[in-house]
């Protein structure tokens, strides 16, 4: 049985979404054991993007995790926007604009 070597260097990406259609994507090398605060932290996106550190939601590839948890070679690590609007509510805006549009035809 062959033996598995744990890389002693990760290469990750961290992205951030600052608004719909935009994408800030970093890819990093950090040593083997690095978290996903970490990697946050490395790729400067909280500070370039004036986001609070504290309360920030961290994704690994559409996964919520915490900022603890430990990253693996070739990661991608996702800082999540948080909620301008209750989806429910953003559908009922569609649909009543929706309504609108219809009635105006």
């Amino acid at each position: 049985m062959a033996h598995v070597e744990c890389p002693s260097v990760l290469r990750v990406e961290v992205v951030y979404c600052p608004r719909p259609g935009a994408t800030d994507l970093v890819a990093l090398t950090l040593p083997a054991g690095a978290t996903a605060a970490h990697a946050v932290h490395a790729s400067g996106l909280a500070q370039r993007h004036g986001l609070p550190m504290a309360p920030l939601r961290l994704g690994i590839w559409c996964r919520v995790c915490e900022p603890g948890t430990l990253l693996r070679d070739r990661d991608r690590v996702e800082i999540y926007r948080p909620l301008t609007v209750d989806p429910k509510e953003a559908r009922r805006l569609r649909y009543t604009r929706h309504k609108e549009r219809l009635s105006r035809a």
